[in-house]
């Protein structure tokens, strides 16, 4: 899932594979999705809201630019592409990135892509990555624009809240803050959500 692509050179940062899902149910900027089962890797930092995504994604980025046991690189393209090179092949990165807390830190999350399985990813050289997969699951979220900060998130949460609440939707894990694209890109035209996990339960229509 996912989220700050604050560090992203701009080389790195123009098509990136973004994570499938099934539209439920849409009204407006609020949607119920379905996600398939996918991959992460993720890292845990203390530090605040706005910090914590930049002191993570250091060793995200380190991890898919080779730092694994395979010295697998990324190269971003238009399209997004995989070409096989000497050190070994190449793997893009998706969108978004995803952070959100947990026991008092944040886990902040690359997703991978959806070629690669558990057992193909390169292994992190960095023993603060991990790499986890995540099951298919239904997920509330609200797509908003705007600056990458606080505020921003926390008036979107509670409009999602709201909602879920209206549409008898039942949380099942921490709220997802997600980004999609990079730093160069204006704040009225970037694409930045909330994403909270739910219980498969029936909502109101």
């Amino acid at each position: 899932m996912g989220f700050v692509l604050t560090l992203l050179p701009v080389s790195y940062s123009i098509a990136i594979e973004e994570t499938k899902y099934t539209v439920l149910l849409k009204e407006g900027d609020l949607e119920l999705r379905e996600y398939a089962p996918y991959i992460i890797a993720q890292t845990l930092v203390n530090g605040d809201f706005e910090e914590a995504g930049d002191t993570a994604f250091r060793k995200l980025f380190d991890y898919i630019t080779g730092e694994n046991h395979l010295e697998q690189d990324v190269e971003m393209t238009v399209p997004v592409g995989q070409t096989q090179v000497d050190a070994g092949k190449k793997i893009e990165m998706t969108a978004p990135v995803g952070q959100t807390q947990l026991a008092g830190q944040w886990a902040v999350s690359f997703m991978m892509p959806a070629s690669y399985t558990l057992e193909t990813l390169p292994k992190p050289n960095n023993k603060d990555v991990t790499l986890e997969k995540i099951p298919g699951r239904k997920v509330a979220t609200i797509t908003y624009s705007g600056f990458w900060d606080e505020e921003g998130y926390l008036k979107n949460k509670e409009i999602l809240m709201k909602w879920l609440v209206g549409k008898n939707l039942v949380q099942a894990g921490e709220p997802i803050w997600a980004r999609y694209n990079p730093p160069i890109m204006p704040w009225f035209l970037r694409r930045n959500e909330i994403l909270i996990p739910i219980r498969n339960v029936r909502q109101k229509q």
